[in-house]
C-alpha cells in the first residue's frame, strides 16, 4: 500500500514539479515557473559570458570589448573572432567552447522542462481520467 500523497500543489523551487497524482498547477503559478526558468537561464548565460570575458582578457590579452565579443560568439555558436597566440589562450578557448555546448544544452533544458512537464502532466491526468471512466466491473 502506498503512503497517502500530499495533494497540495505548492512547489517550493524552480525544479520542484508536482507529482503525477497532484492536480495540474494553476496557470499563474505555471507562468511564474516559466519566468523563473527564463531568469535562471539568463543568469547562467550572463555568468558564463563573464567567465569567458575574464579568460580571454587574462589569457589572450584582449581588451574587455574584444573579450566580450569572443565570449559572445563562442556562446552563440559562431566561433572565435580573434586569432589566439599563446598556448594558454588556445587551451582556454577550446575548453570554453566545449563547455559552452554543455551550458547551451543546460539552458535549453531549463527553458523546456516546465513546458514539457506540464504537457506530460496534463496528458497523464487525462489518461487517468479515461481509465477511471472505463473500469470494468468486478
Amino acid at each position: 500500500m502506498l503512503p497517502a500523497m500530499d495533494t497540495r500543489v505548492r512547489p517550493d523551487g524552480l525544479l520542484d514539479f508536482e507529482h503525477k497524482r497532484q492536480p495540474l498547477l494553476h496557470r499563474r503559478a505555471y507562468v511564474r515557473r516559466i519566468i523563473n526558468a527564463i531568469g535562471l537561464s539568463a543568469l547562467l548565460l550572463a555568468l558564463w559570458t563573464v567567465i569567458g570575458m575574464v579568460g580571454y582578457h587574462l589569457l589572450a590579452n584582449l581588451s574587455w570589448l574584444d573579450s566580450f565579443l569572443n565570449a559572445a560568439m563562442i556562446v552563440g555558436g559562431m566561433g572565435p573572432v580573434d586569432a589566439l597566440s599563446t598556448p594558454a589562450a588556445k587551451l582556454f578557448a577550446g575548453f570554453y567552447a566545449i563547455f559552452s555546448g554543455v551550458i547551451f544544452l543546460s539552458i535549453f533544458g531549463l527553458l523546456v522542462a516546465p513546458v514539457f512537464h506540464r504537457f506530460l502532466h496534463k496528458f497523464h491526468l487525462e489518461s487517468d481520467g479515461e481509465q477511471k471512466h472505463h473500469k470494468k466491473p468486478e
